[in-house]
């Protein structure tokens, strides 16, 4: 066994090597199968097993990060970063960064540039919390225990927004949830960016019912890809809506709360809190 999962080990970072060296021309699963002599049938189960994605979408994760940092040059046009990455049109590149950035190239390009921000803060039961949004919702939701530090990371997500700081209506709805019930409060809309894997995982997220735990574990068996824990976690790490999207309901399946990124005290208080208003409804 010990002999078999030291071939396999060998075989997907071969595989890794290659396409991380050849995503330019952008291999199909025969060619990559064929490299490290499988068929193309259990190399796509195998690579899955072992990576947690598939080899087609590690080839997507590959290609889109390496046309990010192309476009990061200002003089580098939407068809120069297709044709460098490998893609054959600048509707490829469109299609890749939508599905897994969740935003257009053009979009990424400008860093948020003419997008209007408006941010507020407020009091929390768990703290000073800082709300932003634009036109389409909560674009950003985070404890401030220092307001210029909470304020400096919103503006490094969005480095070239205008901000305005003023109370709008889809903060107040979102603020609503820590004093109104939930069942009766407007639809909160988000306006969210992210790779298609977060986006999975800030989905399957708001399904937790308030008062209600899951595990790391779960949420990967959940998005159909049980063996990808750890991606799971640094997706929930990254997750830029604090309470909303309620990732304070993962624990580890030990039943430890495990790490946060606004504090572990603060986990604990905001579980008990819901646990509370979950036995009292």
């Amino acid at each position: 066994m010990i002999e078999e999962n030291n071939v396999n080990y060998n075989r997907i970072a071969e595989a890794i090597i290659y396409i991380k060296d050849n995503f330019k021309n952008q291999p199909n699963l025969d060619e990559i199968a064929e490299k490290i002599h499988l068929s193309p049938f259990h190399f796509q189960r195998l690579f899955t097993d072992w990576v947690g994605v598939s080899p087609k979408k590690f080839l997507q994760y590959t290609s889109i990060e390496y046309a990010k940092q192309t476009l990061k040059n200002q003089q580098t046009t939407l068809f120069d970063a297709a044709y460098e990455t490998g893609l054959s049109g600048t509707g490829r590149l469109h299609d890749l960064f939508v599905k897994i950035e969740g935003m257009t190239p053009g979009e990424y390009k400008n860093e948020g540039q003419n997008l209007q921000i408006n941010y507020s803060f407020a009091e929390s039961p768990f703290g000073k919390i800082l709300v932003a949004s634009t036109s389409k919702g909560i674009c950003h939701m985070a404890f401030a225990d220092q307001e210029d530090s909470a304020f400096s990371e919103l503006k490094m997500i969005f480095p070239k927004a205008n901000f305005y700081q003023m109370v709008d209506r889809i903060q107040q709805d979102a603020l609503f949830i820590f004093t109104q019930d939930w069942e009766k409060l407007n639809q909160i809309k988000l306006h969210l960016k992210g790779t298609d894997f977060q986006l999975k995982v800030w989905k399957t997220l708001l399904k937790i019912p308030i008062g209600g735990l899951t595990t790391y574990g779960s949420i990967a068996k959940h998005i159909d890809i049980p063996k990808a824990s750890r991606a799971v976690g640094t997706a929930i790490g990254s997750n830029p809506v604090a309470f909303l999207i309620p990732c304070h309901r993962v624990i580890q399946s030990t039943g430890n709360l495990g790490q946060y990124h606004w504090g572990s005290t603060r986990k604990t208080a905001m579980i008990g809190w819901e646990g509370v208003k979950a036995h009292s409804n």
